[in-house]
């Protein structure tokens, strides 16, 4: 089975042909490390084209609905849909060379996360769910894992950034999970792609805090519908407004949430 609603061919058409863009940009990448100037002016430069793209091919397709997206902020049209766009989650990692990056789309209907796909261009994994149809790699159905002891678990997270007022926070957290897990905790450095392979059941937890709406909404409905939870910090669906998200299977969700407490 896969997902063919109109508004996941609109997201998958509009993903595969922004991807170009990006495949053929990180291609040129490893001539531009040299350079210490040119590179970020380059990525920057590859964000604008990759967003140009997919708002023009989503506003063809829908061009009532609303958007927001990370280089551009807010295109306010119909309030009940608006499209989130994140054109390069996982920036540092394409500036870098690293294979590890991905286009992020979520569709909002009435403030709910409807769709989402999240790209993986450099691997060709699509990651797709819509609400109440399931969750899908490839048209292939994913499930999020089964374990439930957290020391055979691998978790994930990000951060902190350097400039981040909760960095102290984020290092007590990091210091509690691994005490508790007993694989090393991973941290790959694109919040899309964490919240994927969380519904794919490839890890069996993420958290992480000071993360953008535009880097978790598709995700959100990646592993929700892959049987996951995402919630605060607490628990809660209030994860845009304290800036804390966690992810997980339902086995090990409540233990995870009482570390991060």
């Amino acid at each position: 089975m896969k997902l063919t609603s109109a508004n996941i061919n609109v997201m998958i058409k509009v993903c595969r042909k922004a991807a170009k863009t990006l495949i053929r940009d990180f291609g040129e990448i490893e001539k531009l490390q040299v350079s210490l100037k040119g590179p970020g002016d380059f990525v920057t430069a590859s964000d604008k084209k990759v967003e140009k793209i997919l708002i023009e091919e989503l506003q063809k397709a829908r061009p009532n609905y609303s958007i927001l997206s990370e280089e551009i902020g807010e295109i306010n049209n119909d309030e009940s849909f608006r499209w989130i766009i994140d054109p390069i989650d996982g920036t540092s990692n394409f500036l870098h060379g690293i294979p590890h990056f991905a286009i992020s789309i979520g569709l909002e209907h009435d403030k709910e996360i409807i769709c989402g796909i999240v790209y993986d261009p450099i691997k060709d994994e699509m990651f797709t769910a819509e609400k109440g149809n399931g969750s899908y790699i490839n048209n292939q159905r994913m499930r999020v894992s089964s374990r439930s002891d957290l020391k055979d678990c691998i978790i994930f997270s990000g951060g902190p950034r350097y400039d981040s007022e909760n960095r102290e926070l984020t290092f007590k957290e990091y210091k509690k999970f691994s005490l508790k897990v007993g694989i090393p905790i991973r941290k790959f450095g694109s919040g899309s792609l964490d919240m994927a392979y969380v519904a794919a059941g490839r890890c069996d937890g993420f958290w992480s805090r000071d993360l953008n709406y535009w880097d978790i909404a598709a995700g959100i409905i990646l592993v929700r519908e892959a049987g996951g939870y995402v919630t605060d910090f607490n628990g809660e669906n209030k994860y845009n407004q304290n800036k804390t998200l966690l992810a997980g299977n339902s086995k090990i969700n409540r233990e995870m949430i009482e570390i991060l407490k």
